[in-house]
């Protein structure tokens, strides 16, 4: 049952369509930084002009579970069980726990279930310019963040994930690492953290893995060395030819990288999600039955894909949604009614998942004279399971996009 505090945030999200947005503001943050015109014209859904209400009763819901998570994921027995199946470069734990975890709930009648959780999650540096350009339309709601001390604890993470590996030795140099990187839909982000490092003291680079060699038990870029690397592939264990130099720096421990391949093996594998839906594996894990009772209320259950399931999932189809074990950004993921023949058959000819039916909830907006609604999700941007900010996506379709109208980020506010 929902608390009338739940039902008073999903009204005003049915219901209220303000622009809550002061785009004179973020034009002032941001066009010192980079060239805002430029931004809004190339990317003109990356900022919706709304925003989401969320109720301080989900709120909590939402922090149990990634408490919940954490808490099962970094035991003994379950990071074992997980990482015997992992590749081996996975099994490289060198300290630091990973910038930027992404766990992405969708709002249900049930409050909020956990849908995914990805370790290089983009777009925080982002949302919190983003935050501090919003007007609340309403009184008795607020930010849920600190939004003046955001760089600062930024900052600090980085910080602790390099003492984690380096202990007392200074760190130089960052290099921000992604492929063809201004070509990313989110390079913007890149030049923001660039010019954040450099206000800090911290050299910063933007790199494509291809420009970086691994020599002198080091890794470089011409003659700079590079101290730390903040990892924006896809490529989640460096198994491409681009990567190879970035591979064997990490293998040999030389440079200190984040998130990097045993946080994805832990954290991000979909197929992870079985697991941790799976109260009997959980028990045998020695799991407690408070977390497993936790884990099973937020978040969809999850099976993955085989030959023995499969011709139930397909007859039960339009009850889950099917997603790559290894995907990301939505990629290759698939409502279940929506599924043909054809591509069903292309699925399992890959490792997929099938997660129950979890449906988002909606965002009604207004774009010129025309009312409609939009999908939400909410995005809880963590380090070491505490949430440091919250966002949304709005969208419409079958998965997270940023070519919506009305759509985008936008940021969330607590009731």
């Amino acid at each position: 049952m929902l608390s009338n505090k739940n039902s008073r945030a999903q009204i005003i999200n049915k219901q209220c369509l303000c622009q809550t947005l002061d785009k004179k503001i973020l034009k002032t943050h941001l066009e010192h930084e980079i060239n805002i015109e430029k931004l809004l014209e190339d990317r003109p859904h990356l900022f919706s002009n709304t925003s989401i209400y969320l109720s301080q009763e989900e709120l909590n819901k939402i922090e149990v579970v990634i408490h919940t998570v954490e808490t099962a994921v970094k035991s003994p027995a379950f990071k074992n069980f997980v990482l015997e199946k992992a590749p081996s470069i996975a099994l490289i734990e060198n300290g630091p726990q990973g910038v930027f975890m992404g766990y992405d709930f969708h709002l249900t009648d049930k409050g909020p279930k956990l849908i995914e959780i990805n370790t290089n999650a983009g777009g925080a540096l982002l949302n919190l310019i983003l935050a501090r350009a919003q007007v609340a339309c309403c009184e008795g709601v607020k930010l849920p963040s600190d939004l003046d001390s955001l760089e600062d604890t930024f900052i600090k993470m980085f910080l602790t994930e390099w003492a984690s590996q380096r202990g007392d030795l200074p760190l130089n140099c960052i290099a921000i690492i992604d492929e063809d990187p201004e070509k990313q839909y989110l390079y913007p982000e890149f030049q923001l953290f660039l010019k954040l490092f450099k206000s800090f003291g911290i050299d910063c680079l933007i790199l494509d893995p291809r420009e970086v060699l691994h020599k002198n038990d080091g890794l470089w870029f011409e003659n700079k060395k590079i101290d730390l690397v903040y990892n924006r592939l896809t490529d989640f264990y460096f198994t491409e030819e681009k990567n190879a130099e970035l591979l064997s720096a990490y293998r040999k421990g030389d440079v200190v990288v984040t998130p990097n391949p045993h946080h994805h093996a832990l954290f991000a594998n979909k197929m992870n999600l079985e697991t941790l839906t799976n109260p009997e594996v959980l028990a045998g894990l020695g799991i407690d039955s408070v977390l497993i009772e936790q884990l099973a209320s937020g978040i969809p259950k999850t099976v993955g894909l085989s030959v023995l399931n499969k011709e139930l999932l397909w007859s039960n189809r339009k009850n889950y949604f099917f997603k790559p074990a290894s995907g990301f950004g939505s990629k290759a993921a698939y409502r279940g009614d929506k599924i043909t023949h054809r591509v069903w058959e292309e699925i399992n000819q890959g490792c997929y998942v099938a997660q129950e039916m979890a449906l988002p909830g909606y965002r009604a907006i207004k774009v010129g004279e025309e009312q409609s609604e939009l999908k939400m999700d909410i995005r809880a941007y963590t380090y070491n399971g505490k949430i440091q900010l919250l966002t949304s996506r709005l969208y419409s379709g079958q998965t997270t996009n940023f070519r919506t109208f009305g759509g985008g980020f936008a940021p969330v506010f607590l009731i």
